[in-house]
């Protein structure tokens, strides 16, 4: 046992070491490499951390906006008159059935104070397809506004790669240059220039892949969005079909 505890120990040491030497490799070659190959690092670590940032951002703003679309629907199906509803939409204006139930609230307002002063009898409402076309603007207001910076993470998934690859070939390049200048085809001469170049790949690759993963997830968070958007669209056009035609 006690001969595996230095076998062990010694395993332990030496990944650290290799890990610490990996480390200042990277930091070396950076450090040594092209105005070029550091300008492309730097505009994909920019890229990187503004994808990150929008990340986090729309995953807050859409968790209460999952907390206030429940209370929403909670206090629109328990109310029994829309004025009701009316006054807490401000305090749920996360919600975009919150906007939605106040474009529809409005054109249906309108529609009845018109139709009351004509007839001077009970309010109807005059225009089902006026009210349908209102609802419907407002959704795609409400849909501009959650889908805002998730196209971001599109653009960063899909260039990020090949500025990369920009910088990959660009330093190889550089080391077939520096391959004719010595005349020399040596692996310590050749293998720094090829792994600087291929920095800019890996680079590429880890600003890619987190900004793929986190625009389907969005992506497919705002489609569930919109879908309950049209069937709160319907359920209001039913409650004021049943109520005032």
């Amino acid at each position: 046992m006690r001969t595996l505890g230095y076998y062990a120990i010694a395993l332990q040491s030496e990944a650290v070491g290799a890990a610490d030497v990996v480390g200042e490799g990277l930091l070396d070659w950076v450090s040594r490499s092209t105005p070029l190959s550091k300008g492309v690092l730097l505009l994909l670590v920019l890229f990187s951390v503004a994808s990150w940032a929008i990340a986090i951002h729309k995953l807050r703003q859409f968790k209460r906006l999952e907390q206030q679309t429940t209370s929403f629907l909670e206090v629109f199906r328990r109310s029994k008159k829309f004025a009701e509803v009316q006054s807490v939409c401000r305090s749920l204006a996360q919600s975009p059935l919150a906007g939605l139930f106040q474009a529809g609230y409005a054109e249906l307002n309108s529609q009845l104070r018109q139709s009351d002063s004509e007839s001077g009898g009970q309010p109807t409402l005059r225009s089902f397809e006026a009210l349908d076309r209102a609802l419907l603007r407002a959704t795609s207001a409400e849909t501009t506004k959650i889908e805002e910076w998730v196209h971001i993470l599109a653009t960063t998934a899909s260039i990020t790669p090949f500025i990369g690859l920009f910088g990959t070939v660009v330093g190889i390049v550089n080391s077939f240059l520096g391959i004719s200048q010595t005349g020399s085809t040596n692996l310590s001469v050749v293998a720094p220039g090829i792994a600087e170049a291929l920095i800019a790949t890996a680079a590429g690759l880890a600003a890619a892949i987190p900004a793929v993963y986190f625009y389907n997830h969005l992506t497919n968070k705002v489609k569930l969005y919109v879908y309950e958007m049209e069937d709160f669209s319907l359920e209001f056009l039913n409650i004021a079909e049943r109520n005032f035609t």
